[in-house]
């Protein structure tokens, strides 16, 4: 499977020009991937006023999504803000070339910057069947918690997209090569890079690891579009080498 990240600045609070930007480098890019990743929030930045920028299911994003991934034959993911039953949600969407729609309500709202004040967190983990491959879909802070991505699902690939800031940088390239290695499967993390309105500065490092915690795409700190093909034969053999997971421990997650 080959994927591509977009790794970008946004503009604040701008759904407009944020899908105008995204939609010019999808469109550009020349050869075929099967999945195009962008950030988090990435039609409007880490905001915590969402009345004015939300969407709904049915909005322009979500629809230009759709057309963008039948045209390009690839699916497409990020997260944007949904309103949704009186409720806002950092949504993750999954949009298959068909136009079909999966998706993921981060569950882990991030209490410091008041996200658990301002938006409703999911419950539900959510695994994508796409060309053979499972991918199990987070969202940013939910890369802190390794209970829920415990991988009991048997899934092929983490992904996470992220408005994660230059200071706790560190701890994100640390906790994708933990992800990574503790459950035996490639992980993806797409950040941002640019200050937000906020000042806070994000120096992306999106990047891709294996299920052994190496480099496939080291983390990158400019703009840009960077494609890497996964190899899941290889992936398998490496589990069934070493048996890792078949080791692991059972227990009961409960809601909080």
């Amino acid at each position: 499977m080959k994927i591509a990240i977009i790794q970008s600045s946004l503009s604040w609070e701008n759904p407009t020009l944020n899908r105008n930007y995204f939609e010019e480098k999808i469109n550009a890019i020349a050869e075929q991937v099967d999945l195009i990743v962008l950030p988090e929030m990435f039609t409007t930045g880490f905001t915590m006023n969402p009345s004015g920028v939300a969407e709904t299911m049915q909005g322009k994003t979500v629809v230009g999504l759709q057309a963008l991934a039948k045209a390009k034959n690839s699916a497409i993911t990020g997260s944007l803000i949904i309103t949704e039953n009186n409720n806002f949600y950092n949504r993750l969407v999954f949009v298959f070339p068909s136009g079909e729609i999966q998706f993921y309500d981060k569950k882990h709202l991030f209490s410091l910057a008041g996200e658990d004040k301002v938006y409703t967190s999911g419950d539900q983990k959510l695994i994508v069947d796409y060309l053979g491959w499972k991918i199990c879909p987070f969202v940013c802070y939910d890369l802190r918690f390794p209970v829920f991505a415990r991988n009991v699902e048997d899934y092929d690939v983490l992904l996470y997209v992220a408005n994660w800031p230059k200071p706790r940088i560190n701890a994100w390239d640390i906790l994708l090569k933990a992800r990574s290695v503790e459950n035996m499967c490639y992980t993806i993390g797409a950040n941002r890079i640019g200050l937000d309105n906020n000042n806070f500065e994000y120096v992306g490092h999106s990047q891709v690891v294996d299920y052994l915690g190496n480099y496939m795409l080291e983390p990158q700190e400019t703009e840009g579009v960077f494609i890497v093909e996964l190899n899941k034969e290889n992936m398998l053999e490496t589990r069934k080498k070493f048996g890792f997971l078949n080791d692991k421990d059972t227990f009961e997650l409960k809601a909080y």
